[in-house]
């Protein structure tokens, strides 16, 4: 991990008529950092994931990646800086492969851009584009299910290959919200590694909301706690998970 911000939360507040689902929120997030937010339903995470990616604006303040301003910015243009995410819902198309669903996001990288992959890629970046598909369902464990429609995989499964899709807009930043949701014991315990080494093959900045709290504590290396919107703690996982208003507000007995 190095020292260099890789993304900045600026006094990010989110209103929604009366109330506040982010209040006020600011934490810098370093390059090659693995970075979680956690805390109990409804304290805004997925409200803050949101903004950052653009899919709602923030009422007041702002966010940086590399420096830039990308506050406001609609979702495949923050896409195009790097930054690509997964969802709480799970959100693929369930009547397509589980190679198309990730040449769909691959088409967002070729030269030509979304709308030739929409319309027709050229010869050679049709084969690129599903030579890489199959790498990274190769990566996730599903290259021996390519072609099988995404509605018909596993919970657990769905949550790869929707991780393998948001690897094919080639990002710098990660964001992954509720990774473990949906999977047994077993994944959940393979989830830890699987992530460092997506981390470091791709030399990935990593920021995720999860509530299974063993595996945050486990992997971060850093963590920002939210209740009712506020930031309320933010540090290393032995001092947060020590913090008393963190142990009252979400980890009661398992601080």
């Amino acid at each position: 991990m190095t020292n260099k911000t890789n993304l900045s939360v600026q006094n990010v507040t989110r209103r929604f008529g009366g109330l506040v689902a982010v209040n006020e929120v600011s934490f810098d997030v370093q390059e090659n950092e693995i970075f979680g937010v956690i805390g109990p339903n409804g304290a805004g995470k997925t409200t803050l994931f949101n903004t950052i990616t653009g899919l709602i604006a923030p009422t007041t303040g702002k966010v940086l990646y590399d420096g830039q301003e990308i506050t406001n910015r609609r979702p495949h243009q923050i896409a195009k800086f790097g930054i690509a995410r997964t969802f709480q819902n799970i959100r693929l198309f369930g009547e397509l492969s589980a190679l198309e669903n990730v040449a769909i996001a691959r088409h967002l990288c070729t030269s030509s851009g979304l709308w030739s992959g929409v319309l027709g890629l050229t010869p050679n970046e049709e084969k690129q584009t599903y030579d890489r598909a199959w790498e990274l369902l190769e990566l996730v464990g599903l290259s021996d299910r390519a072609e099988v429609k995404a509605k018909n995989f596993s919970y657990g499964d769905q949550r790869r290959l929707e991780i393998a899709r948001a690897l094919a807009l080639q990002p710098k930043l990660l964001l992954l919200d509720e990774p473990a949701a949906g999977m047994n014991p077993s994944e959940k315990g393979q989830l830890s590694d699987f992530i460092r080494s997506l981390r470091d093959r791709f030399a990935l900045t990593i920021l995720l909301i999860e509530h299974h709290v063993p595996l945050v504590m486990g992997l971060c290396d850093r963590i920002a706690v939210l209740d009712f919107g506020q930031l309320i703690a933010i540090g290393q996982p032995e001092i947060v998970k020590s913090d008393r208003a963190v142990i009252e507000a979400y980890l009661g007995d398992e601080g």
